[in-house]
């Protein structure tokens, strides 16, 4: 019997479809423009996983979010999209354990905050069971906290009433009302227009947000602090339902991209931008002021509460000596800060 020779275009066709059929891809949402420090940082991770895969797995990032910022978990958790990023304190109530990485006075820099943050939250189990549904791909911080806004410089607490403030939610939204400030709990992309339009006067940002919201020219005045007055709480993760899904090869090309290193890829990109836009703020004639030791001093003082309240609440939440826990992360900062 004479052996069928099939054409050498055929053959090509049949191995380029059994490539395909292998390959897993994954669809990517971000909330904020593609060239924010966020939307190059996931980029970079999936081209990580990509290499770490040999191809067999790729991003499909999509040109416009599967849902607005609070709604992301959910999205993510359902299978609107298989991977993407939010901030923990967009849905009030919801997480508690995350809060530790938003106090005052953490750091200067959001790579060491981000590194110290996932070490600690990922090495107690309380903090990825309060991410029920999704699979914690790692947890990130953005860079040491900023006053900023249109109407006068704040040099000290009073100067901080009498504004109407935007605000992200979760810790950032306890100091705020704790310093006795008038805040309004609005995502981050809504700043320009609620500043521009006179709605808010005021924001309580990274040094990034002022370029990547694109409010570098509506702002007067900033106000810095040594460490940060707040910090915010993220987290990167996947759809359980698609990691559970890969085989084990796939798995390890993706955790071999997170946990760590995708927490300093994160945080990398945002202290990229937070450099950057320091040289913005001068371009634009930005009054920046750093906030003297008495500023600081009754920061601490009206803030200290919030950190004992924290500890009830995240020991009623599972984690069973929370104290211990926050004085090991701030350890793992200074580690990482080195």
């Amino acid at each position: 019997m004479k052996r069928s020779v099939l054409p050498l275009f055929a053959v090509a066709a049949i191995a380029a479809s059994g490539s395909a059929a292998a390959q897993t891809v994954l669809t990517v949402s971000s909330w904020v423009p593609p060239t924010h420090s966020l939307s190059v940082a996931q980029k970079e991770w999936c081209d990580l996983v990509e290499k770490n895969a040999a191809g067999k797995i790729r991003c499909n990032i999509l040109p416009r979010a599967v849902a607005n910022p609070p709604g992301t978990y959910d999205a993510v958790k359902n299978g609107l999209a298989d991977v993407s990023f939010t901030v923990h304190g967009y849905t009030p109530g919801r997480f508690v354990l995350t809060q530790m990485a938003e106090f005052p006075f953490l750091g200067d820099a959001a790579e060491p905050l981000s590194v110290a943050f996932n070490r600690v939250a990922m090495k107690y189990p309380a903090f990825v069971q309060e991410h029920q549904g999704v699979h914690v791909l790692a947890f990130f911080t953005h860079g040491p906290g900023i006053v900023f806004n249109t109407k006068r410089p704040v040099t000290k607490l009073e100067d901080l009433q009498g504004l109407k403030w935007r605000v992200g939610g979760g810790m950032v939204n306890e100091i705020s009302k704790t310093l006795g400030m008038n805040v309004t709990l609005k995502p981050a992309p809504d700043s320009y227009e609620l500043l521009s339009g006179g709605v808010m006067d005021g924001t309580l940002f990274p040094a990034e947000s002022i370029e990547s919201f694109k409010i570098d020219k509506v702002i007067k005045y900033a106000t810095t602090f040594p460490g940060g007055l707040y910090n915010t709480s993220f987290v990167f993760m996947m759809n359980q339902a698609t990691y559970d899904k890969l085989d084990a090869a796939g798995r390890k090309a993706v955790d071999s991209a997170s946990g760590e290193v995708a927490a300093r890829i994160m945080g990398r990109n945002w202290d990229k931008v937070d450099r950057r836009a320091y040289g913005l703020m001068q371009a634009n004639n930005v009054q920046v002021t750093k906030a003297d030791a008495k500023f600081v001093a009754d920061v601490k003082s009206k803030t200290s509460a919030l950190e004992q309240k924290w500890v009830q609440e995240a020991k009623a939440k599972g984690l069973a000596d929370p104290a211990k826990v926050l004085a090991e992360f701030r350890s793992e900062i200074a580690k990482a800060s080195k």
